[in-house]
């Protein structure tokens, strides 16, 4: 009877030992679904497809779209080679403005605790960004990384701490990728753009968006 007994102490020993690894594989693979890849990169920021041209009687409002093309560009030459500080407050907010109808992606990119530095987590990601970013299809182009915080903390000090993390995310770009800094524009926003109002302290709201401004053909290259 102990014999007995001893075998089914055994088999329920090894049955939850059997469940407990299959759970834990079962949330590896779903952490590791999360991960943003290279494609969902290259897909989120590859620039629209341009309308072909036609004739008729719209051509009047077609004939205003090169003019706001034309500011638009003026306005990433100017910004492109620049600081994250030496931006001023219009010039973030018209970035901002502009982001809204561009190809962009948001990246829950994390750092170490009050530090620009990128945790040892989020690495992949960022090295999937550096793929995508030197790649044939996106190489060339302008873009924004924009670093966002939650709202615990200072205004003051989540903005600083923002730009220290963008300018933490270019400095890697180039160095391991050799992309040109005077293609990313890094900007800090602290915690004034959440993404989640409703919850101001969510992992959500701190983040890095990505936003591609300018096509190649409109990029000049450095």
């Amino acid at each position: 009877m102990s014999k007995i007994s001893g075998r089914n102490n055994l088999t329920a020993i090894l049955s939850t030992v059997t469940i407990g690894a299959t759970l834990s594989f079962g949330m590896t693979a779903a952490i590791a679904a999360e991960e943003v890849t290279e494609d969902q990169i290259l897909r989120a920021l590859a620039p629209p497809a341009k309308k072909p041209l036609t004739r008729g009687l719209s051509v009047g409002p077609q004939q205003a779209e090169p003019a706001i093309s034309a500011e638009e560009g003026r306005f990433v030459q100017k910004i492109r080679g620049r600081s994250s500080r030496s931006l001023s407050a219009n010039e973030r907010e018209e970035i901002a403005a502009l982001a809204k109808d561009k190809p962009n992606i948001d990246l829950e990119i994390t750092f170490d605790y009050n530090s620009a530095e990128i945790s040892a987590k989020s690495l992949a990601s960022v090295q999937a960004l550096g793929k995508a970013l030197s790649s044939a299809d996106l190489k060339g182009s302008t873009f924004i990384v924009a670093g966002h915080t939650d709202a615990a903390g200072s205004e003051g000090y989540n903005l600083d701490l923002s730009e220290r993390r963008a300018d933490s995310i270019k400095r890697y770009l180039t160095d391991k990728y050799g992309i040109a800094g005077a293609d990313l524009v890094t900007v800090g926003y602290g915690e004034s753009k959440l993404k989640d109002p409703s919850q101001p302290l969510a992992e959500a709201n701190r983040r890095v968006q990505v936003v591609n401004m300018a096509n190649k053909t409109t990029a000049s290259k450095q």
